[in-house]
This record gives C-alpha cells, structure tokens and sequence, in this order.
C-alpha cells in the first residue's frame, strides 16, 4: 500500500491530470457517453431557451452529473471485471449487470427531473 506524505500541490496537479485522461477516455470509448453529452447539451440549451430558474439550474446540473458520474463508474467496473476475469462468467456477468443498471436508474431520475421541469413549460407555450 501507497504511504502518504506531505501534502504536495504538484501531486493534487498530477490527480486531476489523471482524472482528465479519465475523462477523455470515457468521451472517447463510450458510445452511451456520447449519447448522454448530446442529451445533455439540448437539456442545457432549453434550460436557458426557457430561462430556468437557479433551483432548476441545480436540479439539472445534478441530474447531469448523476449520470455522468454512473457512466464513469460503469465503464471502471466493465473494464477492471474483463481485466480480472477475461473468460464469460456468470458473476462477472452479474456484476456488469449492476453497474449498467445503476446507469439505468441515474439516466431515468434525470429523465423524471427533465419532465418536471420542462413539461410545464412545454404546456405553458399552447
């Protein structure tokens, strides 16, 4: 195990290095990441169409980064699970099955957030 020592900025430096390269890799391996961005992009686009309020502001942020955050995780299970088991098994199989549904569950609560927010605006313009 790693010891830690002093507090080092360059070292902070280097973990958000390392975090971009996350994110880079993300963008661009996952496809449903992809997906997401382009969802996330109309989203934010009709929150300023609609002039949403900053308690919106915050729901959709959250909801976006939700997501996100449930994309990345998924992706890190996928990819640690192939590297510790590369041969089909069922607990592995299992375990993806989890991580892809909270996925799931994060991509439907920003879903229900969306409606909730924009719903009634829809209507308000007839």
């Amino acid at each position: 195990m790693k010891e830690r020592g002093k507090f080092s900025l360059k070292a902070r430096l280097f973990s958000f290095i390392n975090a971009f390269a996350g994110i880079r890799v993300l963008l661009r391996d996952e496809h449903n990441v992809r997906i997401h961005c382009c969802a996330a992009v109309l989203v934010v686009a009709a929150g300023f169409l609609f002039g949403i309020s900053a308690g919106e502001w915050i729901a959709v942020v959250f909801a976006i980064g939700l997501v996100f955050t449930a994309e990345g995780l998924n992706t890190a299970v996928e990819r640690l699970s192939d590297q510790v088991q590369p041969e089909w098994d069922e607990h592995i199989r299992d375990i993806k099955d989890l991580a892809a549904g909270s996925v799931l569950f994060a991509a439907i609560a920003a879903l229900v957030v969306g409606l909730i927010i924009f719903v009634p605006k829809i209507i308000a313009l007839f």
